[in-house]
């Protein structure tokens, strides 16, 4: 009985022993994940002005929302009483399906801007320690032109550049150094520092085959120079229609260009 007893009080003092060191070094909650943009519930973007294009300067030094980009085309936030860490981390951005890797600053701030589609939409952070918390709203402006056509390219790494080259049917070459196409396809945002996204979209795209180049522009890291680049290729979002297909392909070294996807649109 004495040495049941006493391998309870031991397995008893274990318990608190490691219940005190859960308290010491809690995981951040969901609660503590505060979104800015976009916010849950109904909204209306009818005459909403969105800016996606920025000034592209090499070597860039930083990544930054466009100055005066609106609120209801970006996805900023915060998580507090996260760990303190030096430097930046990376978490994961979950858009409307898609994870994309999301640059978290120090004091656990994270912004980027994004094109969202008309009717229900759905942004879930996953912080680095594996937390998460979901947003979730309905843009009502029935006139907003919808991408039947998005390519999305995002990679893991900090620091790098990756660049997003298309090719339509009709041999237009959209890029960051010509991001309006004639044929109404375009690029948004060129993302220079790290993780992306870069987005290829168009409300109504020819039909025909398409080319899907990843090139590897720089690395500003002193560590590897392999990056993996993830290219999403979404068709008639939001419909009962959206069809999804992402690709992951390493990128060795810079100056690396890739074809990574050929795709045709009946």
């Amino acid at each position: 009985m004495k040495s049941s007893m006493t391998g309870w009080i031991k397995s008893g003092c274990s318990l608190l022993i490691a219940a005190a060191c859960l308290q010491v070094a809690p995981a951040v909650q969901a609660s503590d994940i505060d979104f800015a943009a976009p916010l849950n519930g109904w909204r209306n973007t009818s005459g909403d002005s969105e800016r996606y294009t920025q000034d592209v300067h090499y070597p860039a030094v930083t990544v930054s929302t466009p100055e005066g980009q609106s609120k209801f085309a970006l996805i900023e936030g915060q998580i507090h009483n996260a760990p303190k860490k030096k430097g930046t981390s990376v978490g994961t951005l979950v858009v409307d399906g898609t994870p994309l890797p999301q640059r978290v600053e120090e004091d656990g701030k994270f912004s980027r801007p994004y094109a969202f589609p008309a009717g229900s939409n759905g942004v879930e952070l996953r912080a680095p320690d594996g937390s998460r918390k979901r947003v979730q709203f309905y843009d009502a402006y029935s006139g907003k032109t919808q991408p039947k056509l998005r390519v999305v390219l995002a990679w893991d790494t900090d620091g790098t550049d990756l660049d997003l080259h298309v090719v339509s049917p009709d041999g237009v070459h959209t890029w960051y150094g010509d991001r309006v196409a004639p044929n109404g396809g375009a690029l948004d945002v060129d993302v220079t520092t790290g993780y992306g996204p870069e987005i290829y979209s168009s409300a109504a795209p020819l039909k025909g085959t398409y080319l899907v180049y990843v090139n590897y522009y720089g690395n500003g890291n002193s560590g590897s120079d392999i990056t993996v680049a993830q290219i999403t290729i979404i068709t008639n979002e939001n419909t009962p229609d959206e069809k999804s297909e992402t690709i992951r392909v390493p990128m060795r070294k810079p100056g690396e260009l890739t074809l990574v996807k050929t795709f045709v649109l009946p």
